[in-house]
């Protein structure tokens, strides 16, 4: 993770396609509860784990082995006192063909160190980005619940 925003990548030798269907298959790579679409452009997907986090993303852009954005229209942190910081952030996923390899790049844009959830996110984002997704791309299984061992 670097720089203001939430930021992390990863290198694969999987396309571009396989990454992009890996990053929509949220269910593959993210614990909790999912209920919605989300790989249609347009559509609204919910995410609940426990009492601790919900949000609700709909999705913003879909550019097939390119990238992936969710907008977050709705949330509610209850481990922080604002718990809308999430409220109008974005999710992105860029994939980029790089030599032989892909490069998929995520950010958490609106998610700033000044937030009080900041530390907490960035370390879950980098399980389920660096690890879970990363495994799903490259074995077609990821670890959901890694986190919660």
């Amino acid at each position: 993770m670097k720089g203001r925003e939430l930021t992390t990548a990863f290198t694969v030798d999987q396309t571009p396609a396989e990454a992009y269907a890996a990053i929509n298959n949220v269910r593959g790579w993210w614990s909790g509860n999912i209920e919605g679409k989300n790989d249609t452009l347009g559509a609204e997907f919910r995410y609940r784990y426990k009492d601790l986090h919900y949000s609700k993303q709909k999705i913003a852009e879909l550019v097939p082995g390119r990238k992936v954005v969710w907008r977050v229209v709705e949330s509610s942190l209850n481990f922080v006192e604002d718990k809308t910081e999430g409220n109008g952030t974005e999710i992105r996923f860029e994939i980029l063909k790089v030599g032989a390899k892909t490069e998929v790049r995520f950010a958490h844009v609106g998610l700033l160190p000044t937030h009080e959830c900041f530390s907490a996110c960035s370390d879950a984002w980098a399980s389920y980005i660096n690890d879970s997704l990363r495994k799903l791309i490259i074995r077609g299984k990821g670890e959901p619940n890694r986190q919660e061992r």
